[in-house]
C-alpha cells in the first residue's frame, strides 16, 4: 500500500491541466463552487453561505492532507492560475487500498473533457503512486454528467451496495485491474 508520505497534494500535470494544491488564495472559487446552486444541485451538502466558510474548509483541508486522510487539487488551466474546479480521494479504508473520489465543476468550464482529463490523471496517480486496489465514486442517480464521466473511465455501478445515509446516491467502483485495461 502506498500511503501518500509527504503534507502536500503533489502537482500532477495533463496537456491542458495542472492539478495543485489549493490555497487560500483560491478561497472565492471555492467558495462559488461550494455556495453555487447549479454546482451543488446533486450533492447532498448544505451551501456556504460566507466567504469564512471557504476558507475554514481550505484549512481543514490541508490538515487533513497533513494527516493523510486526503489528496485534494485545485483543477487549474496550465494557461492560468484560476481554480476552475476541484477533484480529490479520500475517505480511505484503514489499510489505505481504497479510496472514494470527489469532484467539483465551474459550470462554465463543464462540457469541455475538462473532469474527464482530471479523473483520468487522479486515478492515475491513485493506482501507481498510492497503490490503491479500487476507487469509488458515490454520485445521484438524477446527475447524469457524473454518471457518465465515471462510465466513460470505466467504472461499474454496484449491484449491491448502497448509501444509507443519502439513498438518491449510487456507488460506482473502479479496480485496478479495470483501469490497466483502460489504458491499454
Amino acid at each position: 500500500m502506498g500511503i501518500l508520505n509527504t503534507n502536500t497534494s503533489p502537482n500532477l500535470k495533463t496537456e491542458r491541466l495542472l492539478l495543485r494544491q489549493v490555497t487560500l488564495a483560491d478561497a472565492n472559487e471555492v467558495f462559488f463552487l461550494r455556495s453555487d446552486k447549479a454546482v451543488g444541485k446533486y450533492i447532498a451538502r448544505p451551501p456556504q453561505k460566507t466567504l469564512k466558510e471557504a476558507k475554514d474548509y481550505i484549512i481543514a483541508r490541508h490538515k487533513d492532507i497533513e494527516s493523510h486522510k486526503i489528496s485534494y487539487w485545485a483543477i487549474t488551466l496550465r494557461k492560468e492560475d484560476t481554480l476552475v474546479g476541484t477533484i480529490c480521494l479520500w475517505n480511505f479504508t484503514k489499510n489505505h487500498t481504497v479510496a472514494e473520489v470527489g469532484y467539483d465543476l465551474n459550470p462554465a468550464y463543464q462540457k469541455q473533457g475538462i473532469m474527464n482529463e482530471a479523473l483520468a490523471k487522479v486515478l492515475n496517480f491513485g493506482f501507481e503512486k498510492l497503490e490503491l486496489h479500487q476507487v469509488d465514486a458515490y454520485t445521484q442517480r438524477k446527475n447524469k454528467g457524473s454518471i457518465a464521466l465515471l462510465q466513460r473511465n470505466k467504472f461499474k455501478k454496484h449491484p449491491t451496495r448502497i448509501d444509507e445515509d443519502f439513498p438518491e446516491n449510487i456507488i460506482f467502483e473502479l479496480d485496478q485491474f479495470s483501469f490497466n485495461q483502460l489504458l491499454k
